[in-house]
């Protein structure tokens, strides 16, 4: 609950947390609970039913074929929630389509919310005509928000409803590196997918012990049960701030009979930004990676073959104030841009209600830590 009980909230909020503790939940996880911290919010965690899991199966099969396009709108067996009052504002955060139909064991949440907002994270332009039969399901919201900024029109117009782009963030005060900058005892680290030989090369650097390089070690690490999302996220966020180089990729790298040629921002650049790592991959070639990352060096660039991530590591070495004006520049632009309170700033003005107090306090914590980090350059300087 992010909300006292002297204050009724506003918004409602359904989150799969208790009955799907993934790996790769936990970005959309921690923005819900930001989103939480900020304002007035229920946030209901919907819980699994009798036989959740061969009624989710055969739904999710019976789905592709459903001509009577009325399966999207069932529940999928989880436990039925009634809703005791009415809200201002209803947003469902789904990591995948699938998570769609989640809200149907919500009773009555499209007449006791007088605005509903759907906030799709991976949706690929060239799944839609794939996804006929559940489509029409978007229509029971009044805005659709999506993480690709190429998707947002196309999906406009087969829904028939209006559709943001919705950058991805993250929780910067998790993974920012100020006030107080720990070292920066991990050399390399490499999160979730990566170029095969990129991660030969740098396996070869860390078994001459020249570097610290983490990675996964998981075949599907993004499937991985967690205890506690949040605690996995903190953990993520420990790792980062104390980490020089960080591997960045466009979204589902290494999968174009996924994404279809559409090229897209990633996780991965927020979080090492976030984090004031020296992001080495490649910049998604998309027009929302300029707006949102046009500061100088937010990636460096290198081969995916992996020919030259070790010169460069080594030539970026002998250059450690450039290193440091890097990770600082980076940690301090995503303070002031990328924190998921931004992206919830974006929702409120597209549902036409106003911040609550909350929301100013932590855009002043984070603009605090900005100009904080910034006066440490110029202490440097003098």
């Amino acid at each position: 609950m992010g909300n006292s009980e002297a204050i009724p909230a506003r918004v409602l909020m359904p989150t799969w947390r208790k009955f799907m503790p993934i790996a790769a939940r936990g970005l959309p996880y921690e923005a819900q609970d930001v989103f939480a911290a900020v304002d007035d919010v229920d946030l209901v965690a919907l819980e699994p039913g009798s036989g959740f899991r061969w009624k989710q199966m055969w739904q999710r099969r019976l789905l592709w074929r459903d001509i009577t396009k009325r399966l999207a709108y069932l529940n999928p067996g989880l436990k039925r929630v009634r809703l005791q009052k009415d809200y201002d504002l209803l947003v469902q955060v789904c990591t995948s389509w699938w998570d769609l139909f989640y809200i149907n064991a919500i009773d009555g949440w499209t007449d006791r919310c007088r605005t509903k907002i759907c906030i799709l994270d991976e949706l690929w332009v060239g799944w839609l005509p794939l996804f006929k039969y559940w489509l029409p399901a978007l229509r029971r919201f009044d805005h659709l928000f999506v993480a690709y900024e190429g998707t947002a029109k196309p999906l406009s117009e087969a829904v028939g409803r209006p559709c943001h782009f919705l950058p991805s963030a993250v929780d910067v005060l998790r993974f920012s590196p100020f006030p107080n900058p720990p070292a920066r005892a991990i050399d390399v680290y490499s999160m979730g997918r990566r170029w095969d030989g990129v991660h030969r090369s740098l396996l070869e650097l860390s078994r001459s012990k020249e570097i610290f390089y983490i990675y996964d070690t998981a075949q599907d690490a993004g499937d991985m049960k967690l205890q506690d999302p949040a605690q996995h996220r903190s953990m993520l966020g420990n790792l980062a701030k104390r980490t020089w180089f960080f591997m960045v990729a466009p979204a589902k790298m290494g999968v174009p009979e996924e994404t279809f040629g559409q090229i897209e921002i990633g996780y991965r650049y927020f979080e090492g930004a976030a984090a004031g790592t020296i992001m080495l991959g490649k910049a998604p070639e998309c027009p929302a990676f300029g707006r949102l990352f046009d500061w100088p060096d937010p990636v460096i660039p290198i081969q995916p073959d992996g020919s030259d991530i070790v010169e460069t590591i080594r030539r970026l070495r002998l250059n450690p104030e450039r290193l440091q004006e890097m990770s600082r520049r980076n940690a301090v632009e995503a303070l002031l841009r990328h924190d998921w309170v931004y992206r919830w700033e974006q929702i409120l003005n597209v549902a036409g209600m106003k911040p609550v107090p909350a929301l100013a306090n932590r855009k002043k914590l984070l603009q605090d830590l900005a100009a904080e980090g910034a006066a440490k350059k110029q202490a440097c300087i003098a």
